[in-house]
């Protein structure tokens, strides 16, 4: 809900946000608009999005019972699903192909007389645009990967080139053509696509026909095993392809030409489309591609994407906010690339742009702040592992590396003093062997109910037994003997453990000498980890140039 807290009239609401109010569509609020005289006056805004006043909304919607009775579009949408079921693809298509030749005789009676009544009062632009908001919410809330989300939409959108006016754009796993219209929405555009289900396509180029876009022709096929475009070349390409599909022809397809870079393995089929996408671009066209965060580091696909990075073709990576593909929670990436002018000399970037918006809301403007982009040189991509993931290349330029080594050296130095008061002091004893003789087991110590067992380790349970006594001569040598099988396996054997029979004062003696010497182990696993991370940060920061050596 939007508010943006300088209106006299209280709290703002879109035109979407009213949609939401009332359980309608979008197009639904556009005809309240214009059929009603008395609907709530812009509050603001521009002419192509107004606002409106959220209080003058919620009267209009009472007065009206907008909010509680069933609209002509959800009783159309109702009959539709009534008929058609699963298959409402085909049912859009129907009522798209109706609408185009004026004639309801075509459409299952239960539907036809609905659309009829809707078509007085709306465009056939404004009904099938309605229709495509109402599938597509339904596919979100149902988790489905049939279309595009509109977020991943507006993301392709905000980050694709600027195209001139008679530009060819093309999707080659087009579905029901959202993003493709979406990104080539200007009159003029020549626009292809392809896709395998025959509805979807279908619905797509009637879509198209209601807009009165003769320019859009969608072919229907496998793009990867029958292309049906094969002599196509588009200024751009977008492509929001299957993931995670193993069986895309990986075998009868192992020649193709499309495999410039490398022959994906079946397991990267996301990289198989992006291939086929880049064969459709011209000399200079770029491509946009949505693919899931996996693939920028998954090892199956190092190679090629060493040679996108190699070849100068990956121009960016940006990571998407978490919830943008709104079918599912998985993180989504988009790829931008843009092929040489020159093949046979072809332009090595400088940098490739990495932008990681994983921090910002689904809803958040999609312009990056400073701290979300970083300019990578190729040659930091091009080691063992050819990372393409925005986040890892954020963390280490945008990384504190003077502040966190002295914290860390300081730390280190601290803890090193610590060390040597931590050790006990030791004197020599009365020799190897000397307390072997009077010991006692911890099973006798349990019977006779001076040792309890907390989470299988045992501890006193009286004040004749010190704990850090009875635990330190556990970890001994001898009983470590005890605790070995002959085959070399060790299994501890608490209750077949032996303690020395001492008084309570000695007890607490070499009790206090043992927690000490615990508490040296456990800062010597400390300065370890130390160690490990000061010079993993030094030879980073020297290697990035973020730390240099003193003169």
């Amino acid at each position: 809900m939007t508010d943006n807290g300088a209106s006299s009239v209280g709290p703002l609401v879109t035109g979407s946000e009213i949609a939401r109010l009332a359980g309608v569509t979008r197009a639904a609020v556009s005809n309240w608009r214009r059929r009603y005289d008395d609907f709530p006056a812009p509050s603001g805004g521009a002419a192509n999005s107004p606002v409106y006043a959220l209080a003058e909304v919620q009267e209009w919607l009472d007065k009206q019972r907008k909010g509680q009775e069933v609209t002509p579009e959800v009783e159309l949408w109702q009959a539709m699903r009534a008929v058609y079921g699963e298959q409402m693809v085909a049912g859009m298509a129907e009522v798209a192909g109706a609408l185009a030749r004026r004639n309801w005789k075509s459409l299952p009676e239960e539907v036809a007389p609905r659309v009829q009544a809707l078509a007085r009062t709306e465009t056939p632009v404004e009904l099938v645009h309605g229709l495509t908001e109402r599938f597509m919410d339904s596919a979100r809330r149902a988790g489905s990967d049939q279309v595009t989300p509109q977020r991943v939409v507006q993301a392709v959108c905000h980050f694709a080139p600027r195209l001139p006016p008679r530009a060819t754009v093309f999707d080659p796993a087009c579905g029901i053509g959202v993003l493709l219209l979406s990104v080539a929405s200007e009159a003029g555009m020549r626009c292809r696509g392809q896709e395998v289900d025959a509805d979807s396509a279908r619905f797509a180029q009637l879509r198209a026909g209601t807009l009165g876009r003769s320019d859009v022709h969608i072919v229907t096929g496998d793009s990867l095993r029958a292309d049906g475009w094969p002599d196509l070349k588009a200024d751009l390409v977008v492509c929001d392809p299957p993931a995670g599909v193993t069986e895309w022809g990986r075998e009868e397809l192992l020649l193709d030409a499309r495999w410039e870079l490398g022959t994906p393995s079946k397991a990267e089929g996301e990289l198989a489309w992006l291939q086929h996408a880049y064969a459709h671009t011209v000399p200079g066209g770029q491509v946009v591609m949505v693919m899931p965060a996996s693939v920028a580091y998954r090892k199956a696909g190092r190679r090629i994407r060493a040679e996108l990075v190699r070849r100068g073709i990956v121009r960016q990576v940006v990571a998407l906010p978490p919830g943008t593909a709104t079918s599912h929670a998985l993180p989504v990436h988009l790829w931008c690339l843009r092929r040489p002018e020159n093949a046979k000399n072809a332009e090595a970037n400088d940098t490739v742009r990495m932008v990681d918006l994983t921090g910002n809301s689904p809803e958040a403007d999609l312009d990056p702040r400073p701290d979300q982009v970083v300019e990578v040189p190729p040659i930091e991509l091009l080691d063992d592992v050819v990372d393409l993931t925005p986040g890892s290349h954020l963390r280490s330029r945008h990384r504190d590396y003077p502040g966190e080594y002295t914290a860390l050296r300081a730390e280190l130095d601290g803890q090193i003093r610590r060390l040597a008061v931590l050790l006990p002091q030791l004197v020599p004893g009365e020799g190897p062997g000397s307390l072997d003789g009077a010991t006692t087991s911890v099973a006798d110590l349990a019977r006779a109910g001076l040792v309890a067992y907390e989470d299988t380790e045992p501890v006193s349970a009286s004040e004749q037994l010190d704990t850090d006594y009875l635990q330190g001569f556990l970890r001994s040598s001898a009983n470590a003997r005890r605790a070995t099988s002959a085959s070399g396996t060790y299994r501890i054997d608490v209750k077949g453990a032996r303690i020395p029979r001492m008084g309570i004062d000695e007890q607490r003696r070499y009790g206090s000498a043992f927690r000490a010497l615990s508490a040296f182990e456990e800062g010597m696993r400390r300065v370890d980890e130390l160690s490990r991370q000061l010079a993993e940060i030094a030879r980073d920061g020297l290697g990035t140039g973020a730390l240099a050596p003193e003169e």
